[in-house]
């Protein structure tokens, strides 16, 4: 994209407003590319000078030069004809809900609107009204909604009519309840008239029983939260009926109560103790430190100094941070005592209940006195009281009228597998084949009236009208639709259901399983494409830690709480075993677990105290070692008086002053702190583990124990004279503190972009900056670049070797391969720059190879001397080299993903501060713009400082997310983040969790800075164009509301958004994120969206997409309560969707196409027989047996394919994500396979059929060649042909369970023959079923024979069709399958060898090829150039990066213009000579012992990589691979 002239390098745009002031950007500074759209003009920016920006990683994008460039290339998006179509649906749906809404709800039950009040609700605060008297809601008259929640889907009234709907929405219930009126009604049904409605209203009973279950659960779940308890002022109503109830109970038992326990025990003087579904609006509650907040109150009082209280909010917008909440001066002087609160007359005025959850208007009169309410007096529904002994409210909104619950999605549908409307498409299609064979047979039957029936006499003259024989052959045919098709489909579901109770997601540390609160759509597990997840509590642990600092030129690593943190998890691991004790035998489980690793747990480092930055993806151990925080201690004892450690102690004392956190002591002594921020909290816990421990903070004072050089302690008193706070729009907070010497210092930190400008030294701070930004700059665009070259260009292999493959590959698979090689050229300039890069610093020292730590804590160590030599004394002298390393930590930390904040500071004069006192005392009084005020008075004190250092805080990861997201990215799942955090933390986040690539363009669209339309549209350009290689689009929920109401940018926007390769949406509300998913099912075509999140905002997103799965986190369990799966760490989504949601879908679909096929293969030999019986609609089978057919003898069949087929391992599923593709390109279940199954029924049943005809027309009149007789050849092959086919053929993984389902079908069915001989009486009927199968045509060897010859000429059938498909169309599953079965085979050969303990190593197989020893060694090459070995026993290594081409590797390999130069000398494919084989095949070259395998190269690249084959002639043989 084109670049912009340079900014000036103190001016930029910032978040929050567009005119010129310093830029805000986070302390996390993400050192890669940023397009932040919709900056500032061209007159703008030429007005701007020359020197690039230090601070801003955020490039402005000319928007005018990609306007003329693009203009030609590409217009605006159109809606397509299916979104046309689905706006028309809508609107035609919102024309029925209005009328509906207007005639039924409006007109009918008179149920009216609520309009808006007048001047909001007026909430008396009485502390002397009874609580029995009910305030009135002005809008309705009647009084307030209650506090009671419910987030299950249905009551007891509409449970039965809408689960009617649900149910007979399926389109199979549909069907067999229209055949089911036609067998009821009289006269046309010759198979009895309930034989299809009786057991099709069973099937719909135990479907709605199994719905209402699930549903009752949430019931139960949602009573946890209504049945919480809180004090309010004032009586208990329901204490009465309580102790009824009691009562009641201890009688019914039979025991005696004691007296005490007849009164009220939740009485607290005033108080009492009440449920939370009995607050009322208007009462006053009373909270203790803690506790969650059971409605929307207004603050009263708080314990702590003026009224404030801390309040947590990630349960309803996801951040982090404590947020302040202070009660309004006039309340907070009344209400500070019992008697003052029983005193106070006032009225709170309170604004209508509404969604909006960043602003609140409000207004509070006590007496003659009106003052405002905002967003800074009020306390929502879903906070957490912290850091406050005790808060009184008073509650303005109840029950579903809470902001929280304005916001969750309402209304929900009940959700419907994907793969419903599969079988929907496939039972329209059988409709039309029944009616098409119906007629036909019926068109048969007239057609042969005349000449048959005038010579029957023994009819009688009786003839049939059309609508007799149609209706006939209907119900005759009408099992082509299976009757059990969907209650099998239950019972499967229930077999996935409990094979998903997987050990490997377990999560020990939380003793939390996987659970699954619904069975309806399990399938589409395998089928997900779009994955949004929520930040905090999700991807992260919500856990800050102090990982690294930059101080006078020298960066260190901070890892002492490692150690701590895996000891405490250990405790927690230990504690779960002991609750589980009991319930298993837990030490056999635990040994199993030693011995075999969870598969998708991410490798560890060897050493517990080593860190490693989740941002790396090519981990920290290919760095140089880094110097730790305790060489850094031991630095400090030796030589205290050197320039760097005074810099040094200087800087560990400002991180133990500059916070506003508290300390308290614990119940064993510890000191334990309470911080507004975790990040507060790690800055002050780090100082602690570095000797700096804040011991008290009494009024106005901190107390400081600080080390000395000999190893004592000393403590240290500072006076706190002022704190400005943070703000979003500050990023920063400064303290000024009076030191022990009586000097005055103000200690300043924050985002390094707000502290840059304000260092005493800042042009040449800024000049340092620029210069390691044009640095990261070059290598950041050098990464762009060869990712783009790597996607563009063919592998080397393909240029040399045979000429098809040299010819169809020259041209680089470009337009022109003058593009690709001037794109080359151009690397070739940027060389210089990067070995400019990759070369020391003339003011770094040399690094040294360190000496392993005898110290098992400690990754690594430094000698004395070592250690001197690292630390550059010289830098800290020299105001230049400082500025210019600690930027260049500043960009390392980023690029690790971690929080930078830097630190300033500056001693003032007594008469400088007492001005300043007085400007900062009036605007903090200040009536009118109070906070503005106050931030102007901080901008005039908070300049000119030194610099102190920089830390970098770790937002810590869960356990394996990058990795996680890694794979889900090969797997071809976007992943969207959607958090209510703001924009550079939810970015800087994304880059530590790999959403964000080294070479990502992330482009950020802000409102705020204008021209938002053409800022789309351009970027849509680019991305359409393919000129980026991997974009991420970055919304904040402001910017995002605009664009939902404006059409003319929510089209392009979307259109954006389904094309680039990920979403951030920052500071989203709960409705915005529900709304993103429902846009996104609606824009793109066939998608399926996964929704994850573990807090109550996240409730709506997991209820609007198809599947949604809660994390059980530090949250609550609200949405682990109302998801469809919940599970307790995100990596965990690895094996839930790779494995178990892959096996599901495949099962499933095995089990549609099974049951489709065996109805049709069964079935239609009914109708060849037709013919000859004059089409009378006489049945090939008997009725009993036909009756049973498919409960008795094909219903396990179908059902064990579908509940436990498995075709490939769960170890190749979780190496291979691309495997997952599978379920996206529809591979269990598509048109092409539904036809294929079908033909192939239709020629086996006219195989069966006329194989058994061709006997029974030439058997002599002395064999049994009765119509029972006959029919019992087709039905015999047809048990036995499907029960082989199913359990034997089609099913991959065979267990006992499949030969066992075979046993007990076909069995069954030869006992049923045998019942039946014996219990029909011997009288004349249709069917002579007495002793028939026993004495007659059983005892023949022409019956066996037939069965016999027709069994085999349709399994060859179905053998030599599986041949050629595997032969000619082979896919990535067949591919795999090989793999595997070769490396069992040379696991056995091994195991074999092991046992004999002698003998030849290597072996041969039995077809005399050489064998392959299973533990040979493949070398490759990683992508920094080392070596990593791999198993040869397999044909493809992982791939670590991003799959360009929307094919697997293993396809790309599978077609024949990727094979290697070598190939046999016939010309054949080396993968069907086999896998892991060498075969004796001549070959182009032939070096001595060595061939080569494929391997991966870090990229999408497959590289050659030789091997060595040690066969026993001592003969090599090559192959060459790409």
């Amino acid at each position: 994209m084109t670049r912009p002239p340079p900014r000036n390098p103190t001016t930029a745009p910032t978040d929050d407003e567009h005119s010129p002031v310093p830029v805000a950007h986070s302390g996390a500074r993400p050192a890669y590319p940023f397009h932040h759209i919709g900056s500032s003009s061209k007159a703008h920016r030429e007005s701007q000078n020359t020197v690039p920006d230090p601070i801003s990683y955020a490039t402005t994008v000319d928007f005018d030069d990609l306007k003329a460039e693009s203009s030609t290339q590409y217009k605006a998006p159109k809606k397509s004809k299916r979104i046309r179509w689905l706006d028309a649906r809508d609107e035609a749906f919102g024309r029925v809900a209005t009328l509906y809404r207007k005639v039924v709800i409006q007109g009918i039950l008179r149920q009216k609107p609520l309009p808006p009040s007048p001047d909001g609700r007026h909430i008396p605060l009485s502390a002397n009204r009874k609580r029995s008297e009910l305030l009135t809601d002005e809008r309705t008259r009647k009084p307030y909604t209650d506090n009671f929640i419910r987030s299950s889907r249905y009551t007891v009234w509409d449970f039965l009519p809408k689960q009617l709907i649900f149910q007979f929405s399926k389109l199979g219930n549909a069907y067999f309840l229209a055949i089911s009126i036609m067998q009821l009604t009289p006269g046309l049904s010759t198979t009895g008239e309930w034989t299809t409605f009786a057991p099709l209203m069973a099937f719909v009973a135990l479907s709605m029983a199994k719905e209402g279950y699930d549903d009752y659960r949430r019931y139960r779940l949602d009573k946890a939260d209504n049945r919480s308890e809180v004090q309010v002022l004032g009586e208990d109503l329901n204490a009465l009926r309580r102790a009824k109830k009691k009562v009641a109970k201890a009688t019914k038992e039979g025991s005696e109560m004691a007296m005490d326990d007849l009164g009220d025990g939740g009485h607290e003087g005033e108080w009492s103790t009440i449920l939370w579904q009995d607050v009322k609006v208007g009462d006053i509650v009373r909270l203790r430190r803690d506790e969650n907040v059971p409605a929307d109150i207004v603050v009263l009082h708080a314990s702590n100094p003026n009224s404030v209280t801390y309040i947590e909010t990630m349960a309803l917008d996801g951040e982090t941070n404590l947020k302040a909440k202070r009660a309004s001066p006039a309340l907070a002087a009344q209400c500070s005592t019992l008697a003052g609160l029983k005193a106070c007359e006032a009225v709170v005025v309170s604004e209508d209940p509404n969604v909006d959850l960043y602003r609140y208007d409000g207004r509070v009169t006590v007496g003659e006195e009106t003052l405002p309410l905002s967003l800074a007096n009020v306390v929502y529904r879903g906070s957490t009281v912290r850091n406050t002994a005790e808060t009184i409210g008073l509650v303005v909104n109840t029950g579903e009228e809470c902001k929280i619950r304005m916001n969750a999605h309402k209304h929900v549908t009940t959700k419907a597998p994907a793969m419903q409307y599969v079988v929907n498409g496939c039972i329209v299609w059988l409709v039309f084949v029944l009616l098409g064979i119906s007629g036909g047979l019926t068109g048969g039957y007239f057609l042969l009236r005349n000449t048959v029936e005038r010579h029957s006499w023994f009819l009688g003259g009786t003839s049939l009208s059309f609508r007799e024989v149609f209706i006939a052959y209907i119900i005759m045919f009408n099992t082509l639709i299976p009757l059990s098709l969907y209650i099998s489909l239950e019972i499967i579901k229930v077999i996935q259901f409990y094979l998903m109770g997987d050990v490997e997601m377990y999560d020990p540390v939380t003793n939390t399983p996987m659970v699954a609160n619904t069975t309806t759509i399990l399938e589409d597990l395998g089928q997900v494409n779009y994955v949004f997840s929520d930040k905090t509590g999700t991807l992260t642990e919500n856990v800050m830690r102090f990982r690294k600092m930059s101080v006078a030129g020298t960066a260190w690593l901070h890892d002492m709480d490692v150690e701590r943190d895996e000891e405490a998890k250990q405790k927690l691991i230990a504690m779960a075993r002991k609750k589980r004790k009991g319930k298993g035998k837990d030490k056999d489980k635990d040994k199993n677990r030693v011995a075999k690793p969870e598969l998708d747990d991410p490798p560890h480092v060897s050493s517990p105290a080593r860190w490693n930055a989740g941002g790396n993806q090519n981990g920290t151990a290919e760095r140089d070692p880094e110097l730790k925080t305790e060489d850094l201690l031991d630095y400090l004892r030796r030589r205290p008086n050197t320039a760097f450690a005074r810099k040094a102690k200087f800087f560990l004392l400002s991180i133990a002053l500059c916070h506003t956190c508290l300390p308290e002591e614990g119940d064993k002594g510890e000191i334990e702190y309470q911080a507004a921020s975790p990040d507060e909290h790690a800055l002050v816990e780090a100082a602690r583990d570095l000797g700096y421990v804040l011991v008290d903070r009494p009024n106005q004072q901190i107390i400081l124990q600080l080390p000395n050089s000999d190893g004592s302690t000393t403590r240290e008193t500072y006076e706190v004279l002022d704190v400005i706070d943070f703000t979003s729009k500050r990023k920063r907070m400064s303290i000024i503190i009076r030191m022990p010497d009586g000097r005055i210092c103000v200690f300043c930190k924050g985002a390094d972009s707000i502290i840059l400008p304000r260092l005493k030294l800042s042009h040449i701070a800024m000049q340092k900056a620029s210069g390691v930004e044009a640095m990261a700059h070059k290598r950041r665009s050098i990464e762009q670049e060869k990712q783009r070259i790597s996607m563009s260009s063919p592998r080397n292999s393909m240029a040399m070797g045979r000429p098809s493959i040299s010819k169809r590959h020259s041209q680089f698979g470009m337009k022109d391969a003058d593009d690709a090689q001037g794109r080359l050229e151009e690397v070739e300039v940027r060389k210089e720059s990067e070995r400019h890069l990759a070369a020391p610093s003339p003011l770094q020292s040399p690094r040294t190879s360190y000496a392993a730590s005898p110290r098992p804590s400690m990754a690594l160590s430094v000698h004395e001397d070592v250690l001197d030599g690292l630390v550059d004394e010289s830098a800290a002298m020299n105001d230049g080299a400082m500025f210019e390393r600690c930027f260049q930590h500043i960009d390392e930390f980023a690029r690790d993903g971690l929080r930078t904040l830097l630190y300033g500071y500056r001693y003032l004069e007594e008469d400088e501060y007492a001005r300043w006192r007085k400007i900062y005392s009036d605007a903090s009084t200040s009536l009118e713009n109070r906070q503005a005020k106050m931030e102007a008075a901080g901008e005039l004190i908070e300049e000119k400082f030194d610099l102190a250092g920089a830390t970098a805080i770790e937002d810590k990861l869960q356990e394996g997310v990058p990795d996680t997201i890694d794979k889900l990215r090969r797997a071809g799942i976007k992943v969207w983040m959607l958090t209510g955090d703001k924009r550079e933390t939810a970015i800087n986040i994304a880059h530590s969790a790999r959403l964000c690539q080294p070479f990502s363009e992330v482009i950020i669209l802000d409102s705020t800075t204008g021209r938002l339309e053409e800022s789309i549209h351009s970027t849509l350009s680019d991305v359409s164009r393919g000129i980026l290689p991997h974009t991420v689009v970055v919304v904040d929920g402001h910017t995002l509301g605009l664009i939902d109401d404006d059409e003319t940018l929510s089209c392009p926007f979307y259109d954006l958004a389904s094309r680039v390769d990920s979403v951030i949406c920052c500071r989203a509300s709960p409705a915005q994120k529900a709304n993103l998913v429902k846009r996104i099912r609606r824009q793109v075509r066939d998608s399926l969206t996964l929704a994850i999140g573990d807090g109550a905002n996240d409730i709506g997103m997991i209820q609007a997409s198809h599947v949604g799965v809660g994390i059980s986190g530090r949250e609550g369990l609200q949405a682990a309560r109302i998801s469809d799966y919940s599970i307790a760490q995100f990596r965990f989504l690895q094996r839930l969707l790779f494995v178990h949601g892959r096996y599901n879908y495949l099962r499933t679909g095995k089990y549609i196409l099974a049951t489709f096929w065996k109805e049709i293969v069964f079935f239609l030999p009914q109708a060849h027989f037709q013919r000859f019986n004059a089409y009378s609609g006489t049945s090939l089978y008997e009725n009993w047996s036909l009756t049973v057919f498919n409960t008795f003898f094909t219903s396990l069949p179908v059902i064990f394919l579908g509940g436990f087929e498995k075709d490939l391992s769960a170890k190749t599923l979780l190496e291979h994500p691309e495997l997952y593709r599978y379920g996206h390109d529809r591979g269990a279940i598509n048109v092409r396979l539904y036809v294929g199954w079908t033909l192939l029924g239709v020629a086996e049943s006219f195989i069966i059929y006329y194989l058994t005809w061709g006997v029974y027309n030439k058997l002599p009149f002395d064999e049994d060649t009765s119509l029972y007789a006959m029919g019992t050849v087709p039905f015999n092959v047809c048990v036995i042909f499907i029960n082989v086919k199913l359990l034997v053929l089609e099913m991959h993984d065979k267990t006992i369970i499949a030969f066992l389902g075979v046993f007990l079908s076909i069995t069954g069915w030869f006992l049923w023959n045998l019942a039946l001989s014996g219990l029909f009486q011997n009288e004349l009927r249709i069917y002579q079923i007495r002793r028939a199968f026993l004495d007659n045509f059983g005892a023949t060897l022409n019956f066996w024979t037939v069965c016999l010859v027709a069994l085999g000429a349709v399994l060859v059938l179905e053998l030599f069709v599986d041949a050629v498909r595997r032969v000619y169309w082979a896919n990535d599953v067949d591919l795999m399958q090989r793999i595997e079965r070769e490396e069992r085979k040379a696991a056995k050969r091994k195991a074999k060898e092991k046992m004999a303990g002698s003998g030849d190593p290597h072996g041969e197989d039995r077809d005399g090829h050489d064998g392959m020893q299973a533990d040979t060694v493949v070398y490759g090459m990683k992508p920094h150039g080392g070596t990593v070995p791999t198993t040869a026993g397999r044909a493809m290594a992982n791939t670590n990066n991003d799959v360009a081409s929307a094919r697997t590797s293993l396809q790309r390999l599978r077609r024949s213009s990727d094979f290697p130069a070598a190939v046999p000398e016939d010309g054949s494919d080396p993968f069907e000579k086999g896998f892991g084989k060498a075969h004796k095949t001549k070959m182009h070259q032939k070096p001595p012992h060595v061939t080569t395998r494929w391997v991966s190269s870090g990229r999408d690249v497959m590289e050659e990589s030789p091997i060595e084959l040690n066969t026993p002639t001592g003969d090599s043989r090559v192959g060459q691979a790409i």
